[in-house]
């Protein structure tokens, strides 16, 4: 999945960190061993609000779930994809329609057609980098 994209921004991490606290984690898991339940978990310690898309949980982490972006019934800023990169084109597109500010598509996921689709819209684009990671890379606890 990896490899041909375009490294990311540092300038745009570090301004979707900085500027943005609304993060719909697409594809969050319950199980606390799980990479994407681990990234919320940290998120919601840093003080962002946390809002789980996964259509087979009521809630995680104490938040409510919602099956799609569509569903959450207020403007999410981020959206941290943790899907295959199949999934990622409809994933985007419905960030573009809920007005996201930002995509980004965790350690792993490279989808260019959909980055630039996104950036086309207005949307920040992060792709191959995990959010966690480069919080704690930037703002050192």
């Amino acid at each position: 999945m990896s490899g041909g994209a375009a490294p990311a921004d540092p300038q745009v991490i570090t301004a979707i960190l900085k500027n943005y606290r609304i993060v719909a984690v697409v594809g969050l898991s319950s199980d606390p061993a799980r990479p994407s339940y681990q990234v919320a978990a940290y998120l919601k310690e840093h003080g962002y609000r946390i809002i789980p898309v996964n259509p087979g949980c009521q809630e995680i982490l104490g938040e409510k779930c919602y099956p799609t972006l569509k569903d959450i019934p207020f403007p999410v800023e981020v959206v941290d994809i943790f899907r295959k990169v199949e999934a990622i084109p409809a994933i985007v597109e419905e960030a573009i329609q809920v007005g996201a500010k930002a995509v980004w598509m965790q350690l792993g996921l490279v989808e260019p057609e959909s980055a630039r689709q996104a950036r086309e819209a207005g949307l920040q684009v992060v792709m191959d980098h995990c959010l966690k990671v480069e919080h704690t890379r930037l703002f050192k606890d």
